[in-house]
């Protein structure tokens, strides 16, 4: 049965937000912040237990590096009550009656539905991860890895494993530092990576580097395997992955493949998608078209400053970010969110991979001639103890010398250095540029010239052609 719970009291305006995870909470808490209850009322409905949690350190508590669940709850559904947010756990919004200005939203565990109007709309609903449809993929002891519940169940079945044999399908973000925190459990550890390397954000040679540490830690990595099912034993749990050269034993199995925008709702009303999936919105993250609809973090796509392109990044700064803009302008402030890098950094171990930018496939593809150069360099002074080596590349445009990219690998130290990149291709700095930058320098923080400055002058005197 479908009711509803009419309109909004006279005089106040109703926000609704679908998603109470970064951008949707942010949202809703910057609102709250810019109006009281009495201008804006606000509603909130997320279909889990929690709400404003960082998925990315899900790896780092499965891996024991972070001891409890609710150290990655940033702000608690109780905290987001009393600052005034209805927030309604377990409830799925099932519909969008734009033309009505109203949601169904359905009690997961009573199966109650009913209507929301709005007079404003937040569409945070994430992104999903990618599931292939294989034989044996629902298996008990096959996890994805999303959500705080996610992350509990695969801990649920790491605690009830009979055996220590882990299989990682995908080689990109999630996949690595699964395997990571695998090989911290006492794991043995198969990674089956679709990729000729591992790490497909970062150029091939980059993802050797990533593929020989991830060796040296005792991760057997398989590249160019296509997964075809998943075995089971007569009690349905996972026994083994095939690919279509061999079989690989597991008692447990993570999928890192990654992820999708989840925008079925959106799609099935009629908003407007891009090529990836993800909702297209103008700069201050209102839906194209659509005046009293906004919408953010990963389930939409935003502009790439480097390419000019649309894309699809799922990051929770980015989330963030996107809620911040959101809630400053439904609560009638002015900001914008004008596009990103690419910036991400990422670690197996001890070992550091950082990339923003374009890769050398990315400039090929929108069309881009360019030089690339590869350097290797130390975190600190040669001579200072604990140096350690860093391989960074660098693609720059050819003719103009503007920055495209940048790619690190290495031990301590290493990625956080992509952020000098970032700046300077949000900038728009040239190479040349780039070798004047003051840069800090103490010999237990760097050599005389910083690796990004010495390949940044590499890349400058290939661009030069002397």
């Amino acid at each position: 049965m479908s009711m509803s719970d009419g309109g909004a009291r006279p005089g106040r305006e109703r926000l609704v937000v679908v998603g109470g995870d970064a951008a949707g909470m942010s949202a809703a808490s910057q609102a709250r912040r810019l109006k009281d209850p009495d201008a804006l009322e606000i509603v909130a409905f997320e279909r889990g237990h929690f709400t404003s949690f960082s998925a990315c350190g899900i790896p780092y508590w499965v891996g024991g590096d972070v001891a409890e669940r609710d150290q990655l709850i940033a702000r608690t559904p109780e905290e987001h009550r009393e600052r005034g947010i209805d927030l309604r756990l377990r409830t799925e919004v099932t519909e969008l009656d734009v033309a009505g200005k109203r949601v169904r939203a359905r009690d997961v565990d009573s199966g109650a539905e009913s209507w929301t109007s709005y007079d404003r709309l937040v569409l945070a609903t994430g992104a999903r991860p990618v599931r292939p449809e294989l034989p044996g993929i629902d298996a008990q002891g096959v996890h994805g890895v999303q959500t705080l519940d996610d992350g509990q169940a695969l801990l649920d079945t790491l605690s009830r494993a009979r055996g220590c044999r882990a299989v990682v399908v995908g080689a990109g973000y999630i996949g690595v530092e699964m395997a990571e925190a695998l090989i911290n459990r006492g794991y043995e550890v198969t990674v089956l990576n679709r990729g000729s390397e591992p790490m497909s954000t970062l150029d091939p040679d980059m993802g050797r580097l990533v593929h020989t540490a991830m060796e040296g830690l005792g991760i057997t990595m398989v590249n160019d395997a296509t997964v075809t099912k998943v075995l089971t034993g007569d009690d349905g749990w996972v026994r083994a992955v095939a690919t279509e050269d061999a079989e690989y034993p597991a008692d447990v199995v993570v999928l890192g493949i990654g992820v999708r925008p989840d925008t079925a709702l959106a799609r099935a009303a009629g908003l407007p998608l891009g090529a990836h999936g993800g909702l297209l919105t103008d700069r201050a993250m209102r839906v194209r078209g659509h005046d009293d609809i906004w919408a953010g973090g990963d389930c939409v796509e935003v502009l790439d400053l480097v390419s000019g392109q649309q894309r699809h990044i799922a990051l929770g700064t980015h989330a963030n970010k996107h809620g911040q803009v959101i809630g400053t302008n439904v609560g009638g402030g002015y900001a914008t969110f004008p596009g990103v890098v690419g910036t991400a950094v990422s670690k197996v171990c001890d070992l550091e991979i950082a990339r923003t930018g374009l890769r050398e496939k990315d400039a090929r593809r929108v069309g881009l001639r360019y030089e690339a150069v590869t350097i290797e360099s130390t975190s600190r002074a040669g001579y200072y103890p604990g140096a350690s080596p860093m391989t960074v590349k660098m693609l720059a445009e050819r003719r103009t010398g503007r920055l495209l990219g940048v790619q690190i690998v290495g031990r301590e130290g290493a990625a956080k250095r992509v952020d000098v990149a970032a700046v300077a291709l949000t900038a728009g700095m040239t190479v040349e540029q780039m070798t004047a930058l003051d840069l800090g320098y103490a010999p237990p923080f760097s050599p005389v010239w910083d690796p990004v400055l010495v390949a940044a002058r590499k890349a400058a005197t290939k661009v030069r052609g002397f």
